[in-house]
């Protein structure tokens, strides 16, 4: 649904400042599939590719087919030719730490690193294993059996990306400390501190990271993650001088 609502911030400008035109991406969690769907959306609403595109992180896990997301987002020409950013996720966060030390796999597999594995032909332990051995042989399975490519895509992700008055990252920031002063814990992982705070910001926190049901555009923030995985629901913000639109599958 193509701009199914629009949202604009309140008061006098629609929001602040942005050079240009961004789609900023949530949580797209192995569903490859609604990622193709919402790339032919923003390519209906901005024919012309003058947009660049911002992802949010949180690209694996939950879903299906992690690998075959990861695949479109480094070989689709509709994602290459609008400038892409990719931000790092807690989910590509847990997946570098487990290629680092199989002691992380454990607790990757109880938020859906199970099916990451699955989807580069990884066979996890079974049930829900604390065998270090076992785990140690799917990190080295996966070691094996991850593309080059795709090793250097979860490496070269950033933490954040500011641009004009926004100020784009994956789970938030702590509203206590400007945001070039966090920690890389609270861009990946921060929620009801962020969440629950009213006090104004220096910048709207674009970001992803907390499932909601629809979308949210306010003057603190813009919420794009609408549990994709589950729902059924990718969601880009569409950000430019007016304000905020939404598109969702």
């Amino acid at each position: 649904m193509i701009g199914s609502f629009l949202k604009r911030f309140t008061g006098e400008r629609a929001g602040p400042a942005l050079p240009g035109t961004v789609y900023a991406v949530g949580d797209i969690h192995g569903r490859r599939d609604l990622l193709l769907e919402l790339l032919a959306m923003i390519d209906s609403d901005d024919p012309a590719g003058t947009a660049d595109l911002i992802f949010l992180g949180d690209y694996i896990d939950r879903g299906p087919e992690s690998a075959g997301v990861v695949e479109v987002l480094l070989s689709d020409p509709r994602v290459s030719r609008r400038r892409p950013v990719f931000l790092k996720g807690n989910h590509e966060a847990t997946l570098l730490a487990f290629l680092e030390d199989a002691r992380h796999g454990a607790a990757w597999q109880r938020f859906g690193g199970t099916d990451t594995l699955l989807s580069y032909g990884v066979r996890p332990p079974r049930g829900a294993s604390d065998d270090p051995a076992a785990w140690e042989h799917s990190r080295r399975q996966l070691g094996s059996l991850l593309p080059p490519s795709h090793l250097e895509f979860f490496r070269d992700l950033v933490l954040f990306e500011e641009r004009g008055g926004y100020f784009f990252v994956h789970a938030g920031i702590d509203p206590a400390r400007p945001v070039l002063a966090q920690s890389e814990a609270e861009y990946l992982w921060i929620r009801d501190a962020f969440l629950q705070d009213d006090r104004k910001l220096s910048h709207v926190i674009v970001h992803g990271h907390t499932p909601e049901p629809s979308p949210v555009a306010d003057r603190r923030r813009v919420g794009t993650d609408t549990g994709a995985y589950a729902s059924g629901v990718l969601t880009a913000a569409r950000i430019d001088s007016a304000g905020v639109r939404f598109i969702s599958t």
